[in-house]
């Protein structure tokens, strides 16, 4: 592989906060890759709560999505209906993971490991999700059968438990397949192309199928307002834990780091994005003739 930086999470786990990170090492991540030590709120036994804030923030993201999930069943007409609940789910399943892998809730090394795991496959398993509620629109599928559901639940599932093994075996060194990944530079192909490359993918793919439904489909542009701002505040959050997060640890002396900001943004974003949804499935659509799912 040469020189190449393709596979490696240390620089990654030096400088932000990853749930992958917490796999590599049996002590804390900014011990085992140098990272700003962020220490939060002190407790009993030299044990911290150490990103209260992201906490916080996931409980509240928790509360909203169960929110948008009560609101999307009262929209009973509206295209993509369970499938959008389906990616609500998913996404609520990622942040009571994050309360226990970013958020630095005082745990065991072992059950650590065992909520990052199902953080890394939620992330991959939903980003899927969200790729396809983009398809549903075209009508391929009659949205909300068990045909379209089944579907999307058994390839997520697949992601999931795949992603999820990975993970675990990562881990926990059950084959001995990725005890290198404990060394530095932290090489794992597997988990950076499942969690760090394929939910990118997915998310950009569902930008521009959206943009092509909105676009070319139903002749409207005020929908894409809420899908880009979706997908900046999205970008936002990923710039705050990638790249000011070490900064914003030193200069806080380790109070707060970017996973706080990271976690609002990523609320935001999806916030928007079924804002977008909501949008496109009003029923006052002029659509073209011959152009579309949505009525």
């Amino acid at each position: 592989m040469g020189s190449t930086q393709f596979g490696n999470f240390h620089n990654f786990c030096r400088d932000s906060t990853l749930p992958v990170c917490n796999l590599f090492t049996n002590e804390t991540a900014a011990v085992a890759f140098g990272a700003c030590n962020l220490t939060g709120i002190p407790l009993s036994g030299e044990r911290h709560l150490r990103n209260l804030g992201s906490i916080l923030l996931a409980f509240i993201a928790i509360v909203l999505t169960a929110g948008m999930i009560w609101r999307s069943d009262k929209k009973q007409a509206a295209v993509g209906r369970r499938e959008m609940q389906l990616f609500l789910l998913g996404f609520i399943v990622i942040e009571i993971c994050e309360i226990f892998t970013v958020g630095g809730f005082p745990l065991s090394d072992a059950v650590r490991k065992g909520f990052s795991a199902v953080h890394i496959a939620a992330i991959t398993a939903t980003s899927w999700v969200l790729l396809l509620n983009a398809l549903v629109g075209f009508q391929l599928l009659d949205d909300g059968t068990a045909a379209s559901i089944g579907l999307i639940c058994a390839s997520a599932a697949a992601l999931f438990i795949g992603t999820g093994y990975i993970a675990l075996d990562t881990g926990f060194d059950w084959t001995g397949r990725f005890q290198s990944s404990y060394d530095p530079p932290n090489r794992n192909i597997a988990l950076y192309v499942l969690y760090q490359l394929f939910p990118l993918v997915c998310l950009v793919l569902f930008y521009l199928l959206e943009a092509v439904l909105v676009l070319r489909v139903l002749g409207e542009f005020r929908p894409m307002l809420y899908l880009t701002g979706a997908g900046v505040l999205f970008a936002i959050g990923q710039v705050f834990n990638y790249v000011i997060s070490t900064h914003l640890c030193q200069a806080a002396d380790g109070k707060i780091n970017g996973a706080l900001f990271e976690t609002l943004f990523t609320l935001l974003s999806v916030s928007g994005v079924w804002a977008f949804w909501s949008s496109i499935t009003e029923d006052d659509w002029p659509l073209p003739v011959g152009g579309g799912g949505y009525n």
